[in-house]
């Protein structure tokens, strides 16, 4: 009846003020419900996008956690990047909900500070433990057995200790000018753009250049990979005796030929029947199985190939596609002042970036044989408790 009373007020043209005054009433309380709508809507799916990311992520941290056979040391730097991502989940996204939606800040200047000093350092910090599981990585198929006996807890921790002293020198120098403005009144909470000598150290620190190292050390471990996975066996006399680790992205996984030479070795040391020497028919049946078993491993170690290239793919497209778009937005706007970018597209380019912290652990796991195996056992476990 409400609405009814209105229409006709409005189409009432002898009362034109009073039909004006109702219409923008009726229009105002209208655009009021749909912003009011359309916010809960888009905080809905924030939160839901930040739960994912908590549980994700504390899922791999308790799987490594819980699990012996996955104490290694590349295990360790998974797990550290997933104890990263724990805290841009828990920290950072939660504050930037409300700031995204409400579109003003109204929290003070402290937690502005705390805020936006967390959130560059947890960012930068998740961003360079893929570098160092990239580099941790390369590390071990291109120096196997040398770096085999380097690789421990210790050179782990001392990897995560670099990133967080990058990640925190990178955020730190905004403190100092913010505190500069601390008495006057704040309406929003953001890094100044204008101090174009920072945005430039900290865009290049925390993205450009650990993408460029990225994608030379990802490009380097996929030739390597498929270099040792079809490498010619060494002439030395003995067939098959080189053990051929494969190191990929996606986890460890050894490509073996050992059976295969300790067969051949039993072979020849007269291991066939009771100790002599075994027919000629007896060891060439030996050695057409021997050959049908290493051409099988061959054609697994290619099968595994494959699958570390696709998994490459997929961890440069995943982390390019979610932070080029915001690292290219904030230095655009520091160098071009006449350009501008409408702050709905600039907070579609942040949740953008945070939506790495929720890819990252599904695809460090994903394509882990181990982890899935172990984050099953464990799901398993707490069904049967």
């Amino acid at each position: 009846m409400k609405v009814t009373v209105n229409l006709l007020i409005c189409t009432n043209s002898t009362s034109k003020s009073l039909s004006d005054r109702q219409c923008s009433k009726e229009e105002a309380v209208n655009a009021q419900a749909t912003l009011l709508g359309l916010q809960v809507s888009l905080s809905a799916l924030l939160a839901v996008v930040t739960l994912a990311t908590v549980l994700s992520n504390a899922f791999v941290i308790a799987t490594i956690f819980l699990t012996r056979k996955l104490h290694t040391p590349a295990n360790f730097l998974i797990g550290s990047l997933a104890v990263t991502d724990l805290l841009v989940s828990i920290l950072v996204m939660p504050i930037s909900i409300v700031y995204t939606v409400s579109k003003t800040w109204s929290l003070g200047q402290i937690v502005c500070d705390i805020w936006l000093s967390s959130d560059i350092t947890f960012c930068t910090a998740s961003i360079l433990h893929l570098c160092v599981i990239a580099l941790d990585r390369y590390w071990a198929i291109t120096d196997a057995l040398e770096y085999s006996k380097r690789r421990t807890m210790r050179r782990a921790a001392i990897m995560v200790g670099v990133v967080w002293v990058i990640s925190i020198s990178i955020s730190m120098p905004p403190l100092f000018w913010r505190q500069a403005k601390a008495h006057e009144e704040l309406t929003e909470c953001m890094v100044n753009t204008d101090q174009i000598s920072y945005t430039l150290y900290s865009t290049f620190g925390a993205f450009y250049v650990p993408t460029v190292l990225l994608i030379i050390l990802y490009g380097r471990i996929y030739v390597a990979a498929r270099s040792r996975i079809f490498k010619t066996p060494s002439s030395s006399g003995k067939r098959f005796t080189t053990a051929q680790l494969i190191q990929t992205s996606a986890g460890s996984s050894l490509c073996s030929l050992n059976s295969a030479s300790h067969q051949e070795a039993h072979l020849h040391s007269g291991g066939g029947g009771g100790g002599g020497g075994g027919s000629p028919l007896f060891m060439n049946s030996v050695k057409v199985k021997l050959a049908d078993s290493v051409l099988e491993r061959k054609r697994l170690c290619a099968a595994r190939e494959r699958k570390a290239t696709k998994t490459l793919g997929i961890i440069l497209g995943a982390f390019i596609v979610c932070w080029l778009p915001f690292f290219v937005g904030t230095l655009v706007m520091a160098i071009c002042k006449d350009c501008w970018f409408d702050p709905v597209l600039f907070d579609i380019f942040t949740w953008l970036g945070y939506l790495n912290s929720l890819i990252n652990p599904v695809i460090y796991t994903a394509f882990n044989d181990e982890f899935k195996q172990a984050f099953q056992k464990l799901i398993k476990f707490r069904r049967g408790s």
